[in-house]
């Protein structure tokens, strides 16, 4: 009979030890390499980003290959000038000739606000449908621009987008997500 109280004893020491191996020193506020727990952007940190000063990239692209293909464009963007916030969505227009059809959000995308340092970099992704035809849009350029504001104009050059109707293209656009380290 006394052995199986000393078989309890063991194993409640055991788990004891080992749960508290788990806790990393009861400092909540380290990782297990010492350093701080990095914190999400400061909602709303800086002025809201001007459009003039943000370069804006390309790359990575995944252009489809042809028509009824899905295809996916980041873009990556650079503040060239002080702190500032992107927040939500980028507004998108893509345009061939006098013709301009807005991007609209993509529904599962989650807006957030995402605060760039002098140097620092965010990026959005659209995912689109290309297109040939009528029922679509020979897109060369794609409008950038912040909330309300327009912006300035990039090169499209991921072919034809298929239009659902006359002003929707089957394309969507990710909110802003923080890039690079």
């Amino acid at each position: 009979m006394r052995a199986v109280p000393l078989r309890l004893s063991v194993a409640a020491l055991s788990a004891a030890l080992l749960l508290s191996a788990c806790s990393g020193g009861g400092d909540d506020d380290k990782n297990a390499d010492g350093g701080t727990t990095p914190s999400a952007p400061a909602a709303g940190g800086g002025s809201t980003c001007a459009v003039d000063k943000l370069d804006t990239q390309a790359g990575p692209v995944n252009a489809a290959p042809g028509v009824g293909d899905s295809g996916n464009v980041t873009f990556t963007i650079t503040n060239t000038g002080d702190e500032c916030s992107l927040a939500g969505f980028p507004k998108l227009e893509l345009k061939a000739g006098g013709t301009a059809v807005a991007v609209p959000q993509d529904p599962a995308a989650v807006a957030q606000t995402v605060t760039l340092p002098a140097q620092g970099t965010a990026s959005f992704t659209i995912t689109y449908t290309r297109g040939d035809g009528d029922k679509a849009i020979t897109a060369t350029k794609l409008g950038f621009g912040l909330a309300e504001t327009s912006g300035k104009e990039l090169d499209w050059s991921y072919g034809a987008v298929v239009l659902k109707d006359e002003k929707t293209p089957d394309a969507t656009v990710s909110g802003f997500q923080q890039a690079g380290d």
